[in-house]
């Protein structure tokens, strides 16, 4: 069994920055998915084992960055320029595929709150 192990959530200003982190049990393409109160389990950032690849949702890009770290299995989150709408639980994924869907990924952790107060 896959373990993934988050951290890094928390409350943060309009217009400030946070760096989540997934530790992964295993090698696999990993990838950030949110969910915002009475809204569906949205993606966030892909990457990829091999070759670091990325891919990220156009409401984050050029303020959100995956990325990872293959020696530790860990991929990061780094979030800036943090708007109220990005507020949701913040969850971890990964699987054998690369992916931008939530049927993509096998294994998932237990999410992490982040909160941006106006």
């Amino acid at each position: 069994q896959v373990q993934l192990v988050e951290s890094g959530g928390g409350l943060v200003q309009a217009g400030g920055s946070l760096r989540l982190s997934c530790a992964a049990s295993g090698r696999y393409n990993m990838a950030w998915f949110r969910q915002a109160p009475g809204k569906e389990r949205e993606f966030v950032a892909a990457i990829s084992w091999i070759a670091g690849m990325t891919v990220s949702a156009d409401s984050v890009k050029g303020r959100f960055t995956i990325s990872r770290d293959n020696a530790k299995n860990t991929v990061y989150l780094q979030m800036s320029s943090l708007k109220p709408e990005d507020t949701a639980v913040y969850y971890c994924a990964a699987g054998p595929r690369f992916s931008s869907v939530v049927d993509g990924y096998n294994f998932w952790g237990q999410g992490t709150q982040v909160t941006v107060s106006s």
